[in-house]
C-alpha cells in the first residue's frame, strides 16, 4: 500500500517531464516571414507553412518546417526579398528622383521651369510589383497672343495657330512709320504666363541741324526731321572733315554728333627740301606751301657729330604745325648755290 501511494505521487511529475521535452513551441521566424495560425506549442509531426508578408517574394526554402520529436523545428532557408517595381519612364521637360524601385520606393516628379505637372508628383512601389500612379506630364505653361502695341506689330520666331501660345515662344516688335519703338524689341512668352513688357511706339522728330564751321550741309531745310532721316556735311577749301561726314536723327530727338572743319597748315619755311607723300619736294613747289589737317611732312636735321641727314616728321592738326628744333633754315647761298650740302642731299645716317 506504501509502494502503490509513492508510485501516485510521482506519476504526474513523470507524466509532466515527458510531455514538456517533446513538444515545440513557437518558431523564430526570419525577417519578413509569416504564418497563420500561430500557437503557444506544437506537437511532433506538426508541419507549418511558412510565407511572405505582402509586398516581399520567396526564394530559396524549403517553404515548410515539422516539429521533430527532440522539439526542435526542421531548419530553412527560406528568404523573403522585397517586390520589384519596372524602372520609371524619364518626365519629359521634367526630372525624376528616387533611390531604389523595390516594395515601398519612392519616386517623386518635378516639372522644368515654364511647365506645370499634370498627374501626381509622386508614386510609391505596392505590394503588387506595380507603381501606385502612371508616370505623369509636364504641360508647358501657356500665354495669350502677345499685345501689340498701337501704331505696332509682332513677328513671331515660329508659327502660331490658334489664340494661344506656349512658354518659351518668342518674337519681334516693329513700328510703322514714322512711329520708334521704346522699349525691348525682343518678346517672350515667360514660366508665370504672361508675355515680357510690350514696348511703344511713339513719334521722334529732330530740330533743324546746326551748321558747322568753314562747312556746308546737303540739306538745311528749316523743318522738323523725322527718326533716322539723315544729313551730309562737306568742307570748304582745303579744310578737312573730322568726324563722320553724316548725321542721323536718332530715338531720343537728337541728331547723331556733327563733324567739324579743320584748317589746313603753312610750312612756315621759305628755304629747304621736305619729305611729303613718299616724296621730296623743294618747298618752293609743294602747292600754296600748305598742307592738309593730319597730315605729316617731314623736315630734314643734320647730325653734325656723324655729319649725316635724317628726315624729322610733324603732323598738321588744325591749322598747327610745329617745325622740329633741330632743323635750321639754309641762308639763301647755301639753299641757292650749295643745295647739295643741304641735310636732305647728303648721305642719310
Amino acid at each position: 500500500m506504501e509502494f502503490m501511494l509513492t508510485l501516485f505521487l510521482l506519476c504526474p511529475f513523470v507524466i509532466f517531464t515527458t510531455t514538456a521535452s517533446d513538444v515545440c513551441s513557437r518558431p523564430d521566424l526570419p525577417v519578413n516571414v509569416e504564418v497563420d495560425g500561430l500557437q503557444r506549442f506544437y506537437n511532433p509531426g506538426d508541419e507549418l507553412v511558412l510565407s511572405c508578408i505582402q509586398g516581399y517574394t520567396p526564394i530559396l526554402g524549403p517553404r515548410t518546417i515539422v516539429c521533430s520529436a527532440r522539439g526542435t523545428w526542421t531548419k530553412t532557408r527560406l528568404m523573403c526579398k522585397p517586390k520589384q517595381c519596372p524602372y520609371p519612364d524619364l518626365l519629359s521637360n521634367g526630372e525624376l528622383y528616387y533611390e531604389d524601385t523595390v516594395f515601398q520606393s519612392t519616386i517623386n516628379y518635378t516639372c522644368h521651369e515654364g511647365h506645370i505637372l499634370s498627374g501626381a508628383s509622386s508614386a510609391v512601389c505596392q505590394a503588387s510589383g506595380t507603381w501606385s500612379s502612371a508616370v505623369p506630364e509636364c504641360k508647358p505653361v501657356t500665354c495669350d497672343l502677345a499685345p501689340i502695341p498701337q501704331f505696332g506689330m509682332i513677328i513671331y520666331d515660329k508659327t502660331i495657330s490658334g489664340n494661344s501660345t506656349e512658354y518659351g515662344v518668342t518674337g519681334t516688335y516693329s513700328c510703322l512709320p514714322p512711329y520708334v519703338l521704346f522699349g525691348s524689341a525682343r518678346a517672350e512668352c515667360t514660366a508665370s504666363g504672361t508675355w515680357t513688357k510690350t514696348p511703344e511706339c511713339r513719334v521722334v522728330s529732330c530740330p533743324p541741324p546746326e551748321t558747322i564751321d568753314k562747312g556746308y550741309m546737303s540739306n538745311s531745310d528749316q523743318r522738323p526731321f523725322d527718326f533716322m532721316e539723315t544729313v551730309k556735311y562737306g568742307c570748304d577749301g582745303d579744310y578737312a572733315l573730322e568726324g563722320s561726314m553724316q548725321i542721323v536723327c536718332q530715338q531720343n530727338g537728337g541728331w547723331s554728333e556733327k563733324p567739324s572743319c579743320k584748317a589746313p597748315c603753312s610750312v612756315g619755311i621759305s628755304r629747304g627740301r621736305i619729305l611729303f607723300g613718299g616724296q621730296k619736294l623743294w618747298i618752293k613747289d609743294l602747292p600754296s606751301k600748305r598742307v592738309l589737317h593730319k597730315e605729316i611732312v617731314s623736315l630734314y636735321c643734320k647730325n653734325k657729330a656723324r655729319g649725316c641727314g635724317y628726315p624729322v616728321p610733324t603732323q598738321c592738326i588744325d591749322g598747327k604745325l610745329i617745325i622740329p628744333e633741330c632743323f635750321e633754315e639754309p641762308s639763301a647761298i647755301d639753299y641757292n648755290l650749295h643745295s647739295g650740302s643741304l641735310p636732305s642731299e647728303i648721305e642719310q645716317c
